[in-house]
């Protein structure tokens, strides 16, 4: 049986021991393991029945630990981990030969972040090595922002999930990496393409590649409910045209009729998109364990982290 617990203490005693815990963080739950062990590393990528070529985050408490870990720290780098670490952002930099080659998928380079929840970064400091730390749930399936997902997806495989309560964001960080010293997103996330712009200018976006990703979240289908799943922008005119089936209806702004639908679940009552982020993964969860023949989501403005929650639903429908 797998224990819940705010044991910091245990969570240590077992990461020193090669094995796993599952660890909060402000954006999902993950499951973590030391970056130097190769029995750590290859468990992960064993429970989450996660492909080899997908590469795993490094996580760290101290900035100071980037020059650990990579050969190349770039001034627009510098700039971002500096505005928002601890916080929802990776940054993908050239890894130097201490990170393992199964932690980078045998790519050059690294991504790396620090969280932004304090049971995690007490841990961490606790530790003598990074962790690595992909979000804890089965490859593709929906990520787990409270301490009951992860337990939900792992009773008797994993011996400990750290509780550090639901995550606030409630997806995942955005990845930044460089190419020929100009940024790039590869992965939408909690901090808005907007907002990385605003410290270091304009930033391209590269967030598709299906079979030798640069970074975690840009395979085709992730995220995914076993419910079948539809993102659309017209709710209505899809409950109309299937009043057959069996539907639940993922809100963030309010329809007629809206009783067409089986189950209603409003990710926000005041427009908040902050706070449709943190409720969407674990919405998902509720509605996919309601026996639906279909989640119909709404669509966002697709602006600010609105793109990145469409990026999120669109690569559950796949």
């Amino acid at each position: 049986m797998t224990e819940v617990s705010s044991n910091i203490s245990r969570a240590v005693d077992l990461l020193n021991q090669d094995k796993l815990v599952a660890i909060p963080t402000e954006t999902v739950y993950g499951l973590a393991g030391n970056i130097y062990s190769e029995k750590a590393i290859k468990g992960i990528f064993e429970m989450k029945q996660r492909p080899l070529f997908n590469p795993l985050i490094v996580h760290i408490y101290d900035i100071r630990q980037v020059r650990e870990l990579t050969t190349d720290f770039p001034e627009k780098a510098q700039k971002l981990a500096q505005k928002f670490w601890p916080g929802s952002l990776t940054l993908i930099l050239p890894k130097n030969e201490k990170v393992p080659n199964l932690i980078t998928a045998n790519k050059n380079s690294v991504g790396i972040r620090m969280p932004d929840h304090s049971v995690t970064l007490e841990l961490l400091a606790q530790l003598e090595f990074p962790l690595a730390a992909p979000s804890a749930n089965p490859f593709s399936r929906i990520s787990p922002t409270t301490a009951q997902h992860v337990k939900d997806y792992f009773n008797d495989k994993l011996e400990l999930v750290l509780d550090g309560g639901p995550c606030k964001n409630g997806i995942e960080s955005t990845i930044v990496g460089f190419e020929n010293e100009e940024p790039v997103i590869y992965r939408l996330g909690s901090i808005s393409q907007e907002e990385i712009e605003e410290v270091i200018g304009k930033v391209n976006i590269n967030n598709q590649e299906k079979n030798a990703p640069i970074a975690p979240g840009m395979v085709e289908k992730h995220y995914a409910p076993r419910t079948k799943t539809v993102l659309v922008e017209n709710v209505l005119d899809y409950l109309q045209a299937n009043r057959n089936l069996k539907i639940g209806i993922l809100l963030h702004e309010k329809i007629d009729d809206e009783q067409l639908a089986h189950t209603v679940k409003y990710l926000t009552s005041t427009s908040d998109i902050k706070e449709a982020a943190s409720l969407l993964y674990a919405s998902l969860h509720e509605l996919d364990a309601l026996n639906l023949d279909i989640i119909v989501a709404q669509k966002f403005p697709d602006s600010g982290i609105g793109k990145s929650l469409n990026d999120r639903l669109t690569r559950a429908t796949k």
